[in-house]
């Protein structure tokens, strides 16, 4: 048996609704303290602790958002492996002297970054964003 003590005028029910989705509330805070690596900052202006905050949404979003496009793909991968993954990957820029044009080489080598190939494709993200 389990009982819950609150100090709102919530209907029962609702209390323990809100309480068994904590874990997505808990996880979020796991990415954002490892994955994303958000530390406690020290600022001293409400500008500066407005822009903490926003990048860490940010940062944070974007990571939920490759985590949706994983899942709507089909990846059998998660995010962290991803980026862990991606970390190796290297992309060469080279300009060229006479035309001046720059050619954009990516160097996928190994099985693990074959496994996310499709991911540095920009007809894969024109696919998801138009």
């Amino acid at each position: 048996m389990k009982g819950y003590i609150t100090n709102t005028d919530l209907p029962a029910a609702e209390v323990y609704d809100q309480y068994s989705s904590l874990w997505q509330v808990e996880r979020a805070f796991r990415i954002t303290k490892g994955t994303v690596e958000m530390r406690p900052m020290f600022h001293f202006t409400s500008k500066r602790i407005e822009a903490h905050v926003c990048i860490c949404f940010v940062a944070y979003k974007v990571y939920k958002e490759l985590e949706r496009i994983l899942n709507e793909n089909h990846y059998k991968i998660s995010v962290d492996k991803v980026l862990e993954i991606a970390k190796t990957i290297t992309t060469l820029k080279i300009k060229l002297p006479q035309s001046g044009r720059t050619i954009n080489k990516t160097m996928i080598i190994t099985e693990r970054q074959k496994e996310i190939e499709l991911l540095f494709s920009d007809d894969f993200w024109k696919t998801q964003f138009g």
